[in-house]
């Protein structure tokens, strides 16, 4: 098992620096050139906070996989890994509010309950 989680966690962090760098670095021109009407007008997030989460996303995903021992072994990635957790749901919400598929949002958060319970102390 302490490959697969690991190999989980890569997984994860790989994901969540993709989806936090295209917030950081593509959000405002992806929200420009989506068609007007139908309920296409906006995006719904505004730029700042698209930039915020994508901050948050990026340096959870690097508490997963930076080895760094500051509290007792496993604590970081655990919490990393429930932050990732609250973003990924919170994600699922906003898409499913707006009727889109929140799969892949659903998918990261029970991801993430993995790599909690795979690095819980035994």
């Amino acid at each position: 098992m302490n490959g697969l989680h690991w190999i989980a966690q890569i997984l994860l962090a790989g994901v969540f620096i993709y989806i936090g760098g295209s917030k950081l670095f593509s959000y405002r021109r992806a929200n420009r050139f989506l068609p007007a009407g139908l309920g296409f007008g906006t995006v719904g997030l505004s730029n700042e906070l698209a930039v915020a989460i994508g901050i948050i996303e990026i340096a959870g995903a690097l508490a997963l996989v930076v080895p760094i021992d500051l509290w007792p072994p496993d604590v970081l990635p655990r919490l990393a890994a429930g932050g990732l957790a609250l973003v990924a749901m919170t994600g699922a919400i906003y898409h499913m509010r707006r009727h889109e598929s929140a799969a892949p949002s659903i998918t990261l958060f029970l991801l993430a309950l993995f790599v909690i319970v795979a690095r819980w102390p035994r």
